[in-house]
């Protein structure tokens, strides 16, 4: 998600645009480097060779080594066509040309893209096509839970319909909003004597607030101190 963000403030600084691709059964691109094999499936079994095994060739989905795969796949095509893959955040590839750069982002079958030449952009988009399946989503508006609209007047980013499902999911819809996130002044402890809770429940929602802090950095310190009871948590906490 930092990665993500980074990207979004040097587009908006650079005024660049970004763009997103998604990859259709991007498992099924990956080529097995190990030897695998399967049941021959019902309704395809070869008569009077019932005891026979098939050897896959290609991944498919619901196989452990899939995803590897599709990994291992599509990051030797992007260093094959001259991308450098960033050593500190290795979903991040970056391509440089006579001044000209480009950057991609890869989170398992979604692409974002961007740079400052229209024409390597537009040069990506045919070769990844003709490479892979994929579909051309334009302007990059949902990745990740981001919801991004890009415009004139910069980049906006927000989590609407991330919160909403937050609220459904804990069925506070109909909840009375408040300014402050926590009350002023309020000192929780780890021992309080009050009444347990579930907190495998807790977890759940304190992680998803966690994840919210993406675009509401102002939920930052209330989330911080409620994650410290994660382990025992009570109705106060």
């Amino acid at each position: 998600m930092e990665t993500v963000r980074l990207l979004i403030s040097m587009a908006a600084q650079h005024k660049w645009s970004i763009y997103q691709m998604d990859v259709k059964s991007a498992f099924l691109n990956g080529i097995l480097e190990e030897e695998v094999y399967v049941e021959q499936p019902l309704g395809y079994m070869r008569r009077g060779e019932e005891k026979k095994v098939l050897r896959l060739k290609k991944a498919l989905y619901g196989l452990k080594q899939a995803p590897r795969a599709w990994n291992y796949r599509i990051d030797k095509y992007f260093k094959k066509k001259g991308y450098e893959q960033c050593p500190y955040e290795h979903a991040l590839y970056i391509k440089k040309s006579k001044g000209d750069v480009m950057f991609v982002a890869l989170y398992v079958d979604d692409l974002i893209f961007m740079g400052n030449n229209a024409e390597m952009i537009q040069e990506f988009k045919d070769i990844m096509t003709k490479e892979f399946e994929m579909t051309d989503m334009g302007l990059m508006e949902y990745f990740l839970g981001l919801e991004v609209k890009q415009g004139e007047k910069g980049i906006f980013v927000s989590q609407v319909r991330y919160a909403e499902e937050i609220l459904n999911k804990f069925k506070m819809t109909n909840c009375n909003p408040v300014s402050t996130p926590m009350e002023p002044g309020t000192k929780l402890s780890k021992f309080d004597g009050g009444d347990r809770v579930d907190a495998s429940k807790y977890r759940s929602l304190v992680g998803s607030l966690r994840y919210l802090t993406s675009t509401t950095p102002y939920l930052l310190l209330s989330v911080g101190i409620v994650s410290r009871y994660m382990e025992e948590p009570s109705y106060s906490h």
